[in-house]
């Protein structure tokens, strides 16, 4: 079964730094995207970005352009969402989705992580 497990509860001061991380499972890590999206407190969801596993190739929604980097260790299947200087408005649950395209569907994805709950307070 694919899945994707995703790290912890994390709580964090205003101006720090943080790596949540995104374990997959199966063949999830093979010629797929993995896309992080971020649910803001009784909010929708937003795309932060996405990046094809087969070569890192990443994009970014312009939003969070700059602000985040989303990395991999491919050999591992694991991916990464950072931040260098949080902020208060970053207060969020972040959750790891795994998908693929084609041209009959275009963008789907399939697999959902739980989420990473972040607090940043001061």
């Amino acid at each position: 079964e694919v899945q994707l497990e995703q790290s912890g509860t994390e709580v964090k001061k205003p101006g720090e730094s943080l790596k949540i991380s995104c374990k997959g499972s199966g063949h999830i890590f093979s010629s797929r995207w993995i896309g992080w999206v971020r649910q803001l407190p009784g909010k929708g969801l937003d795309w932060m970005g996405i990046m094809y596993t087969s070569d890192s190739d990443v994009r970014y929604s312009p939003s969070f352009q700059g602000h985040v980097t989303i990395s991999a260790e491919k050999f591992m299947s694991i991916a990464y969402l950072q931040w260098g200087s949080l902020k208060a408005s970053d207060t969020a649950i972040y959750y790891c989705v795994g998908g693929s395209r084609d041209n009959k569907r275009g963008w789907y994805f399939d697999v959902w992580g739980r989420g990473t709950l972040v607090t940043v307070s001061s």
